[in-house]
């Protein structure tokens, strides 16, 4: 949810249907980018939403952070978490996975390489 309220679309009207457009906005980027996107929800999408291009996760149990505490849990499993990005603006999310040996990606940043017609601002060096 952090990726979806990087911007006030009205995305709160409807969490299901704002989660089900950013999954689909996911896979078009992996497939275009090549990329291995995990989106973890703090419980599981009802209906449920299923992918053949990215893993969509969940929660164990939905409950405040619960969706961070299985980032960091996705994290602390792989075998080579130096190789993974997480997507997030959230400060104590970003302390827990660069500790667990992932790096960080911002979500707003995310947002403008997913979303269709919006382009990532150039890179002031």
């Amino acid at each position: 949810m952090n990726v979806i309220g990087s911007r006030p679309d009205g995305w709160w009207r409807d969490r299901g249907r704002a989660m089900t457009a950013l999954v689909d906005k996911l896979e078009q980027w992996a497939v275009t980018e090549g990329a291995d996107v995990t989106v973890v929800f703090e419980q599981p999408p009802s209906p449920p939403i299923e992918s053949s291009v990215i893993t969509v996760a969940h929660a164990q149990r939905a409950a405040a952070n619960s969706a961070d505490d299985e980032i960091v849990r996705l994290v602390l499993a792989d075998a080579h978490p130096e190789r993974i990005r997480v997507a997030t603006s959230d400060r104590a999310l970003s302390d827990r996975v660069r500790a667990a040996g992932a790096s960080v990606f911002p979500a707003e940043r995310l947002r403008n390489l997913i979303d269709p017609g919006s382009r990532e601002p150039p890179q002031i060096l």
